[in-house]
């Protein structure tokens, strides 16, 4: 409800806006023997608008008090001395500008709003969020509650779990090769074939989308997942010579970690990782 009423004060205050502008468009035209006075009023009164758009209200309202006071200052001096009558414009600019600089800061506060509004949701949206947008694996959020669960369930029934760091050796390197559109390709490939190279009870998850680290829980012990490992490595060496030689002009290399699920080591997920990226030292 609130974000609905901050809407629509930033479409009543953009309204005004455009309202007033045409009653000045139409006051300046109708008034042409005073035109030249009014035109100069009409950019002061765009002017102290605009600089209330970029600073604030204090400012707008400091700057309309200076108006006021020199504007009126003057119109007393030309009624005074010089002997003029007070004319429609006298009254017009005294009473429009400030009403122009009010709406200003109206939109002003409104947009503003709508801006805290809108990075509120991203922050909630990124704190929330259980995918990676550009492989719609799930991401390290995701993997530390999965963990957890599977954790248990291997310490109470005594299943075998290992988890399998993996990342794309000389990845760094290789990114500066080929555009962006092609990294984001690769990385969606690379998902696509280790998802394809384990069962389907087991997980694949994007641990770091950065730089791209690919985290797999297998129900399995450390023999089960050499074969999984020697697996992965197999498609990549025949996808080098098929499709990543055609579409890349590179040649793929990976980086595997793996360590099997022992309660007395590895308390909490980010443990699980920590002990994975230990073994991918030794996988050279």
């Amino acid at each position: 409800m609130k974000r609905y009423r901050n809407s629509l004060l930033s479409d009543v205050a953009f309204l005004l806006l455009f309202v007033i502008c045409f009653i000045h468009i139409v006051f300046t035209a109708g008034e042409p023997d005073h035109y030249m006075i009014n035109m100069i009023l009409l950019n002061v009164s765009f002017l102290v608008a605009v600089i209330t758009y970029f600073t604030n209200i204090t400012v707008g309202l400091i700057l309309n008090i200076v108006f006021i006071f020199g504007y009126g200052t003057y119109t007393i001096y030309q009624t005074v001395v010089v002997g003029e009558p007070l004319q429609s414009y006298h009254y017009y600019w005294l009473i429009m500008t400030p009403v122009l600089t009010a709406v200003i800061a109206l939109l002003t506060f409104a947009n503003k709003r709508l801006q805290q509004e809108a990075e509120q949701l991203q922050k909630r949206n990124a704190s929330l969020a259980t995918l990676d947008e550009r492989t719609n694996l799930k991401n390290s959020r995701s993997f530390q509650s999965d963990a957890t669960i599977f954790m248990a369930l291997s310490n109470r029934y005594e299943i075998p779990l290992t988890l399998l760091v993996m990342t794309v050796k000389h990845w760094d390197e290789m990114s500066r090769m080929i555009s962006e559109a092609q990294i984001t390709e690769m990385i969606y490939d690379i998902s696509r074939m280790s998802e394809t190279s384990i069962r389907m009870n087991d997980s694949l998850y994007m641990l770091n989308a950065d730089h791209p680290t690919w985290g797999l829980l297998l129900f399995t012990d450390q023999d089960g997942a050499k074969v999984v490992v020697q697996r992965l490595k197999e498609k990549v060496e025949s996808f080098n010579t098929i499709e990543f030689s055609n579409k890349y002009k590179l040649d793929m290399k990976l980086t595997v970690g793996a360590i099997q699920y022992n309660p007395d080591e590895i308390e909490e997920p980010l443990d699980f990782i920590a002990k994975a990226r230990q073994k991918m030292e030794y996988d050279v």
